[in-house]
């Protein structure tokens, strides 16, 4: 049996080898999402994760409080309040595939 798609979850091991996945799955005519941008810059279908830009910009914060003696055990977890969509249009004609217009329009970023 064949999986119809692929959802890669955001780890070291897929991290390392991310062209490396995403080609495959290209390869394989597998439609495939991603946890991050960096993905789809090597040519993987799309990618849908919170933005890491925003992430960053909270550590300068947090490392404040550290130094100011809060335990970081005392420091909240935060979750992330912004998503980004980021989709290759070239990989999803090499898959034969029609990005809906709707969905064009909701993505952050659109590689042609």
């Amino acid at each position: 049996m064949r999986s119809d798609a692929l959802a890669v979850i955001a780890g070291s091991l897929e991290d390392s080898n991310r062209k490396r996945i995403a080609d495959l799955a290209t390869k394989n005519r597998l439609p495939a999402i991603y946890p991050r941008p960096e993905f789809v810059e090597n040519n993987g279908l799309m990618s849908y994760g919170r933005n890491r830009d925003e992430a960053v910009k909270r550590v300068p914060s947090m490392i404040d409080k550290i130094l100011k003696s809060t335990k970081p055990a005392d420091i909240p977890v935060e979750q992330a309040t912004k998503f980004e969509l980021v989709i290759n249009l070239k990989t999803a004609r090499s898959l034969g595939l029609t990005i809906p217009p709707v969905v064009l329009m909701r993505a952050d970023k659109v590689i042609k």
